[in-house]
C-alpha cells in the first residue's frame, strides 16, 4: 500500500485501517486515526507513519477527536511470527515496563540492538517509545476514569518518574494531567467519529480506587453471541462465571496478574453505533491495568481484522456461505496461556461440560482463593508449579491423563515449555508434542487459543470431521483458508452446531451450569484417542 492509496483511504474515512497506519498532519501538528471524522486535510501537508508511537516520536500530538492512541491493535502483529510480531504480543502484553528492553530481547532470543533496529525500521519507532505511547494511554484511562492522585497515577502507568509522566502527557495530548483529567469523558469519541477508544471511561461512576471501566474496541462486525457462548459453554466454577440473559449476558473471571490479581468482566450489550463492548476491571494492583486490558482484548479477540477474513474465506466456496451465515466471527484467545493448556488436556477423551467440570474441581482442590469471593468467583487458576508435584488423586481421570497433567505443568514451571505472548508458536509445539500424552490435537488447539495463532487447522478434531462432508469440503480444503484457517474451524465448529438462529435459553443469573463427571463420561470419548473436543 503506498501513501497515494493511504490517502485515498483517509478520504473515505475507511476505519479498516485505524491502527493500520496513523495520518500525521503537518499544518496543525497533530496525528490521527484514516477514519477521523474532521475535514480532511490536503494531500502535502501529510504524512503517515506506521505506529503512533512513531507519529509521536516525530512531534504529533494525539488528536482530541478521534484518539488515535486507542485504535484496536493492528491484526498483523497476530499474523506474524517474525522477532517483530512476536515482539509487539510482548510490548503490548507490558514486558518493557516490567523488564525493560533488555528483557523483551532476552525473551526473544535477540541482542538489544537487533531488537531496536528492526522494530525502527518497520514501525519508526523503538521499543522503549512504544512502550511509552502505551503507558501515556493507560495514564490517560486513569486520569479519567479514576480519583487516584496523580502521582500514584504516574507509577501505575508505569513512569518512572512524576517529571517524566507530566513530560510526557504533555507531548502527547498538549494538556497538563489535570487539564486532562477536567476534559469530560463524552469528548474523547464524539458520535459519528469512527470507532471508539480501546479503553475509555464508561462513566465517573467506575472510578473506586483499583476499579476502572473501559470499552474495549474492535473494528468491523463483531459476532458477540457466538463469543459469549462459546465461552459459557466452557465457564469454570470459581474463576469464570456467565450472568444474564442471552443479549444482555455479562463474562466475569479472576486474572493472575504480574502485579497481584483482578477481576475483569464484559457485556455482551454492544453500542447502538457498535465498535466496542463494554469493560469493568477490579485490579489488586493498578499497575496491572494495561496487561489486564491486553488478556481480556485476547481472550475475546479483539484486534482481529474481520474484514480480511472475510475477504479470505467468503471467497471459497464451501466456507462462503458459512462467513455469510456468521459476520465478524472470532477465534477466541485465553486471558491465560498456562490456564489453557491445562485445561485442554483435562478436556482429552470427555466431552466439554466433563472437561469444564473436570477443571473446576482441580481449582477447588488447588486454586488460590481469592481474598474475598466476588460473586460467584472465589479462586485464581492454579499455578503449574504448583500442580506439577501434586497426586491430583481427587481428578477422577485414568492416572495416565494425570501424569500428562503432570508433566505439562513440570514444563511449564521449568521452561520447557514456553506460552507467553509473544512465544514462538512453531517451538512452543514441538515442546508440546515431545511430552507424554499430548497429541496433534492437543498441540493445535493449545497454539489456537493459548497462543493466539489465526492459522491453525485442526483436522483430527471430530466437529471439524464432521462438518467437512456436510458443507462439502474435501480433507485438503484448508489450504485455501490460509492465513486464517482458526477462523475456518470456528465457522465448521458453528456449521456442525447447526444454523445460526436465536440463542438458546441461557442459565439463572449468577449460575454456573456444571455436568456431573463419571468414570465413564471421563474414560469415554471420541475415536482418535488422547485429543480433546472442541
Amino acid at each position: 500500500m503506498d501513501d497515494n492509496a493511504r490517502y485515498e483511504a483517509v478520504r473515505s474515512r475507511d476505519q479498516r485501517f485505524d491502527g493500520v497506519f496513523f495520518t500525521c498532519v503537518l499544518s496543525t501538528g497533530i496525528y490521527c486515526r484514516p477514519s477521523c471524522p474532521a475535514r480532511t486535510p490536503r494531500r502535502e501537508n501529510v504524512r503517515f507513519r506506521p505506529s503512533a508511537a512513531a507519529a509521536q516520536a516525530a512531534g504529533f500530538r494525539a488528536c482530541r477527536r478521534c484518539r488515535p492512541d486507542a485504535v484496536p491493535g493492528s491484526a498483523e502483529w497476530n499474523v506474524r511470527a517474525d522477532a517483530v510480531g512476536r515482539a509487539m504480543r510482548m510490548i503490548a502484553d507490558g514486558v518493557v515496563d516490567r523488564e525493560g528492553v533488555a528483557g523483551l530481547a532476552r525473551r526473544l532470543g535477540y541482542s538489544t540492538r537487533q531488537v531496536q533496529r528492526q522494530l525502527t525500521a518497520e514501525l519508526g519507532a523503538s521499543a522503549v517509545a512504544l512502550a511509552r505511547a502505551q503507558r501515556a494511554h493507560t495514564a490517560r484511562v486513569l486520569l479519567q476514569t479514576t480519583g487516584l492522585p496523580v502521582t500514584e497515577i504516574a507509577f501505575a502507568s508505569g513512569f518512572s518518574s512524576v517529571r517524566q509522566f507530566n513530560d510526557t502527557i504533555r507531548e502527547i495530548y498538549a494538556r497538563t494531567p489535570r487539564e486532562l483529567r477536567r476534559e469530560p469523558a463524552a469528548r474523547t469519541t464524539p458520535a459519528g467519529a469512527g470507532a471508539p477508544a480501546a479503553a475509555r471511561a464508561v462513566s465517573p461512576a467506575a472510578g473506586a480506587p483499583g476499579r476502572v471501566g473501559l470499552r474495549l474496541a474492535y473494528r468491523g462486525p463483531c459476532a458477540v453471541r457466538e463469543i459469549f457462548g462459546f465461552l459459557a459453554r466452557r465457564a469454570v466454577a470459581g474463576i469464570e462465571e456467565i450472568t444474564g440473559e442471552p443479549g444482555s449476558r455479562t463474562y466475569r473471571r479472576t486474572l493472575r496478574l504480574p502485579h497481584g490479581w483482578g477481576v475483569t468482566e464484559v457485556d455482551e450489550r454492544t453500542s447502538p453505533g457498535g465498535g466496542w463492548l463494554d469493560c469493568r476491571l477490579a485490579l489488586s494492583d493498578l499497575r496491572d491495568l494495561t496487561t489486564a486490558v491486553q488478556r481480556t482484548r485476547r481472550l475475546f479477540d479483539l484486534d482481529a481484522d474481520p474484514w480480511a477474513v472475510t475477504e479470505r474465506l467468503a471467497a471459497d466456496p464451501v466456507l462462503g456461505p458459512l462467513a455469510a451465515a456468521r459476520p465478524g466471527l472470532r477465534s477466541p484467545g485465553a486471558a491465560d496461556p498456562e490456564e489453557l493448556a491445562v485445561r485442554a488436556v483435562l478436556g482429552q477423551q470427555v466431552t466439554v461440560s466433563a472437561a469444564r467440570t473436570l477443571a473446576g474441581i482441580l481449582v477447588t482442590a488447588h486454586g488460590t482463593p481469592l481474598p474475598r469471593p466476588d460473586g460467584g468467583l472465589t479462586h485464581l487458576f492454579p499455578e503449574p508449579g504448583a500442580l506439577a508435584g501434586a497426586s491430583l488423586g481427587g481428578l477422577p481421570v485414568p492416572a495416565s491423563r494425570r501424569a500428562a497433567l503432570r508433566g505439562l505443568c513440570a514444563a511449564l514451571a521449568d521452561g520447557s515449555v514456553v506460552l507467553e505472548p509473544g512465544a514462538c508458536r512453531d517451538e512452543a509445539e514441538r515442546a508440546l508434542l515431545a511430552l507424554r500424552g499430548i497429541g496433534p490435537w492437543t498441540a493445535g488447539y493449545i497454539r489456537m487459543r493459548a497462543l493466539g495463532d489465526p492459522d491453525v487447522f485442526l483436522p483430527g478434531d471430530a466437529g471439524v470431521r464432521h462438518a467437512l462432508p456436510a458443507v462439502g469440503a474435501g480433507p485438503a480444503a484448508d489450504a485455501a483458508w490460509r492465513p486464517w484457517r482458526s477462523y475456518a474451524v470456528h465457522h465448521l465448529w458453528n456449521a456442525a452446531a447447526g444454523p445460526a438462529g436465536p440463542p438458546p435459553a441461557a442459565a439463572p443469573a449468577g449460575t454456573v451450569t456444571t455436568v456431573p463427571v463419571t468414570a465413564a463420561a471421563v474414560t469415554a470419548g471420541p475415536p482418535a484417542p488422547k485429543e480433546p473436543r472442541p
